[in-house]
C-alpha cells in the first residue's frame, strides 16, 4: 500500500506539471497572435508643430468695461485656424483663473476657429484678401456665461479684439455654437450678427432677448 505522504506528493506534482503546462499553452498563444498580428495601416497623424510667440490678449474688465492689451508668451500651432483656436482658448481660460476682472466659469471654450475668405470685391484690380472668422464656440461655456448686457459684450468684444491683433486680414467674426446658430451668447450679446473686427459699436452686440 502506497503511503499517504506519497500519494499527497504525487498530486501535488501532478497539478505543478499541469499548472506549468497551462502557463506555457498561455505564453505560446500570446506570442504567437503578437507574429501573426497584422500590421495597422491606419496613418499616424503628424505632430503639430509649435512655436513660443508673443501675443496680445484683450482682456475685459467688469469694473469700468474696459477692454485692455496684454502681452503674453504663447506656444502656437503653425496653422492659422489652429493658431486662432489655441490664442482663443487661452483668453477665454484667463478669465477663469483667480483674480480675474472679468470671471467666468471654467470648462470647454471653443470648439473650432474656421478662416474663410470674404465674398471677393466687385473691382477685379483689387488685391485685398480678406477673411472671416467663424467662431465655434462650446455650447456649455455659452449656458454657464453669466448673463448681462455689458458682461456678455465684454467677452464678444474681447474676442473680437484678440483676433484682429493676432490676423489683421481677419475683418469679420462671426458665431456659432457646437456648429449651430445660437441667438444670444447669454440672453443679450447678439450672436446672429456679424461682426465687424474694424467697427464694433455696442448697439451691433446686443438683440432684444430680454
Amino acid at each position: 500500500m502506497i503511503p499517504r505522504y506519497q500519494r499527497i506528493l504525487f498530486w501535488s506534482l501532478a497539478a505543478a506539471i499541469l499548472l506549468m503546462a497551462a502557463f506555457l499553452y498561455h505564453g505560446h498563444r500570446q506570442a504567437q497572435r503578437r507574429l501573426t498580428a497584422g500590421v495597422d495601416d491606419t496613418p499616424i497623424a503628424a505632430p503639430v508643430t509649435t512655436s513660443t510667440q508673443e501675443v496680445t490678449l484683450y482682456l475685459a474688465n467688469d469694473a469700468d468695461a474696459s477692454i485692455t492689451p496684454s502681452r503674453v508668451s504663447l506656444a502656437l500651432p503653425d496653422d492659422p485656424t489652429a493658431r486662432a483656436r489655441v490664442l482663443l482658448e487661452r483668453l477665454l481660460n484667463t478669465y477663469a483663473q483667480p483674480g480675474s476682472a472679468h470671471p467666468l466659469p471654467s470648462g470647454p471654450t471653443v470648439d473650432d476657429v474656421f478662416l474663410v475668405p470674404n465674398t471677393p470685391s466687385t473691382d477685379i484690380h483689387s488685391t485685398d484678401k480678406t477673411e472671416m472668422a467663424i467662431v465655434n464656440l462650446s455650447s456649455s461655456f455659452c449656458d454657464k456665461h453669466p448673463s448681462g448686457i455689458q458682461l456678455e459684450s465684454l467677452t464678444i468684444r474681447s474676442i473680437i479684439e484678440t483676433l484682429r491683433a493676432a490676423f489683421p486680414r481677419v475683418t469679420q467674426v462671426h458665431f456659432l455654437a457646437d456648429g449651430q446658430p445660437r441667438e444670444t451668447l447669454a440672453g443679450h450679446a447678439d450672436l446672429t450678427h456679424i461682426y465687424s473686427t474694424t467697427d464694433t459699436p455696442k448697439q451691433q452686440l446686443t438683440a432684444d432677448h430680454g
